[in-house]
């Protein structure tokens, strides 16, 4: 699947690293640094596990995997981008 920068989806997450989590996004890879998950800023917020679905953005659609994010503030960013409501 091609990807494009901003766009958002769901992924599922299929496994759980040190640095990040591997998602499936509609049948293609991607990744999502640890960092960019709220959980890494707030304790009172769990880290996903496998299985679980995310609502993300595309931060780099280049990059192998391509990288997500699923901070709410870089969904936010996005949509001010892509001029969504």
């Amino acid at each position: 699947m091609t990807f494009h920068t901003h766009e958002e989806l769901d992924v599922t997450v299929v496994a759980v690293a040190p640095v990040g989590y591997r998602v499936d996004a509609q049948g293609s890879p991607g990744f999502i640094d640890q960092v960019k998950h709220p959980s890494f800023r707030d304790p009172d917020t769990a880290p996903p596990t496998v299985g679980d679905t995310l609502h993300v953005v595309v931060l780099d659609p280049d990059r192998d995997p391509p990288r997500f994010s699923a901070l709410e503030a870089d969904i936010d960013i996005a949509r001010r981008l892509r001029g969504a409501p």
